[in-house]
């Protein structure tokens, strides 16, 4: 199993859609931020991506800072950083003045329908709530905008037709639409992940140009699939058949860090999640990380996340 599916399969994701919207031009929306939207769409996320995927018609988006952004149908927009930022059906249009974001989010999927009656497009707005270091570690070396078009994609097809079929779903009395809107989500956001690292170029850094990458991504499987393995460099270099000099520099180069840096962040993470989602003992947490005792996994978690394995799993069940 590869690094990312690996990631996708241990590390758990939640996903929303939260607006079925027709926009007629002019029309201009103002998204908040994914920080301002987190308590309203899901309380105890660490992190929430937001992602819009247009369906009909064309826009723009637009971000302070970044040139303004044509989208046709067929794109999926994903926000990596979360900025507040504008959906318009031309550049330079003030947003409509609605209901505050509680109201129109108290009730999912929201069927939005405004503007002035011209050229209609139609957009679906969703969320992908996730562990903070993972979105962390999936979206370096991104810009704060990430956008791919489906529609070129194998997928493509089958997922807007299941998401057109599951949002007529969730809109009827049969219970499950919710559910299934979920997973269309989840899904819609690792074809996305899949689009871009078959999209990218050479040159590109970060964790999934590392993914892609024939050396880095061999590592990344490796520490991955046997995360309490008492690896070194020289024994991972050995085993994806490279020297340990240019394991080590083409790791820093896409990663940004040594691979044993990595390997110590990745069970970290895995130590949260199981923390978080079973009762199991801290010793046999630190035996399944990789930490023959608990001192040392004790110390390696205060590092990475600042309390103690203890502390920090009682703060999370309050939450």
């Amino acid at each position: 199993m590869d690094a990312l599916s690996e990631t996708l399969r241990v590390v758990r994701l939640s996903g929303a859609i939260f607006f079925n919207a027709r926009f007629s031009a002019p029309w201009c929306y103002q998204a908040g931020s994914a920080e301002e939207a987190a308590p309203m769409l899901d309380a105890g996320a660490e992190n929430l991506l937001i992602f819009h995927m247009i369906t009909e018609g064309e826009c723009f988006v637009e971000l302070d800072g970044q040139p303004t952004m044509k989208l046709v149908a067929g794109d999926v927009v994903l926000f990596t950083r979360g900025h507040a930022h504008r959906m318009t059906s031309a550049p330079g249009l003030a947003p409509a003045q609605g209901r505050r974001l509680g109201s129109l989010f108290s009730r999912r999927p929201r069927l939005l329908s405004f503007g002035g009656g011209g050229a209609v497009t139609r957009l679906v707005c969703g969320y992908l709530a996730s562990d903070a270091r993972l979105a962390a570690m999936l979206m370096t070396g991104l810009g704060p905008i990430l956008r791919v078009n489906v529609r070129g994609s194998g997928a493509g097809d089958w997922l807007e037709a299941s998401l057109r079929y599951a949002l007529a779903e969730a809109r009827s009395p049969r219970p499950g639409g919710a559910g299934v809107l979920s997973k269309l989500a989840e899904v819609l956001f690792i074809e996305v992940l899949r689009i871009h690292m078959a999209e990218q170029g050479e040159g590109g850094t970060g964790w999934l140009a590392g993914v892609r990458d024939r050396i880095v991504g061999a590592a990344l499987t490796a520490l991955h699939q046997k995360p309490a393995e008492a690896w070194t460099l020289e024994q991972l270099a050995r085993q994806i058949g490279t020297s340990r000099s240019v394991l080590a520099a083409r790791f820093q180069r896409l990663v940004g860090q040594a691979p044993m840096q990595y390997l110590t962040q990745w069970r970290m993470v895995l130590a949260a999640g199981l923390l978080r989602h079973s009762n199991a003992q801290l010793t046999h947490i630190a035996q399944e990380v990789g930490y023959q005792n608990d001192t040392a996994f004790i110390r390696a978690f205060r590092r990475e996340y600042g309390a103690s394995p203890g502390a920090w799993r009682r703060r999370q069940q309050a939450g």
